[in-house]
């Protein structure tokens, strides 16, 4: 039937009733499960719901966007259903009494899109079973090939007292094929699970565990205060971070650039760059890779 999800056999639909009983409840974050068939960006998504003064703990997961958006306005799109498109809706300022959450200070949001990259490797290394790594700040990389990305966006509050929202998104090639890979402007080639030789490719259980590595790496940065160091998260994006230990070069947002060898991330999540000059913590900016 022209149109049916099930055309495609190798791209089945995902079933917001298994996922929803799956991932939401009162023993984690996830609250509610958002799947829609097709959307512009599931990060407008969220941060729309977010205005709107939607709780933490939104999920919202699209079989295709047409949309999409990735860090500095590029765009993210995939064929439907042949990747991972969800955007998670958090709210870190905001105590949370039967976790014995504190709120958690606004100089430590900077971890949470890196706390996803986290996520994102366990999952990907743990069911797929290749050897990902993530490029500073938080591009998923299998070999030297782009596979997936992570925008954060901070939601300004309702009002000056309020925190803001922050709205984490993830994109992740999952089955596409050699002629539907995006093109990556940074020089680095796209691939996917697929592609790659993955394991599996059964994009539910993808997303389960995804969104389960998560929830896991949230709360424990939340039980920690926000601490990137106590909670863990520093040490557990370290040891996944390839970036660390090449020489780079850094095209910054105010169209400067810098090179040099990337010796750490330091407790702000900021890349350290040892440069001719002196060594350089990087708040923004594209990293290339040298060889």
């Amino acid at each position: 039937m022209p149109g049916s999800p099930y055309t495609d056999l190798d791209r089945p639909p995902l079933s917001a009733a298994r996922l929803s009983r799956a991932l939401t409840g009162p023993d984690g974050p996830w609250r509610r499960l958002d799947l829609r068939v097709e959307t512009g960006s599931t990060n407008a998504d969220a941060a729309a719901a977010a205005r709107a003064g939607e709780p933490e703990g939104l999920v919202v997961v699209a079989e295709r966007q047409t949309a999409g958006r990735g860090r500095r306005g590029r765009v993210w799109q995939s064929p439907a259903r042949a990747g991972i498109a969800t955007s998670v809706l958090l709210r870190p300022g905001e105590a949370v009494a039967e976790r014995r959450w504190q709120p958690a200070p606004p100089t430590g949001y900077g971890w949470l899109p890196l706390l996803a990259g986290v996520a994102l490797v366990e999952a990907v290394t743990r069911l797929a079973e290749l050897d990902a790594g993530l490029k500073w700040p938080n591009d998923l990389l299998v070999g030297d090939a782009k596979c997936a990305g992570i925008l954060a966006e901070a939601v300004p509050g309702a009002s000056p007292a309020q925190p803001p929202a922050i709205v984490l998104g993830v994109g992740l090639n999952v089955t596409l094929r050699a002629h539907e890979l995006p093109e990556n402007p940074t020089g680095l080639p796209a691939t996917s699970l697929q592609l790659a030789g993955a394991a599996a490719t059964d994009r539910d259980p993808l997303l389960r565990a995804l969104l389960r590595s998560l929830a896991d790496w949230y709360d424990r940065w939340r039980t920690a205060g926000g601490d990137a160091v106590a909670s863990g998260l520093r040490d557990a994006y370290l040891a996944g971070c390839v970036t660390v230990g090449r020489q780079v070069r850094v095209l910054l947002p105010d169209g400067g650039e810098l090179t040099g060898l990337a010796t750490g991330v330091d407790p702000d999540g900021r890349l350290l760059v040892d440069t001719p000059t002196g060594e350089r913590p990087v708040a923004a900016g594209d990293i290339l890779h040298l060889r």
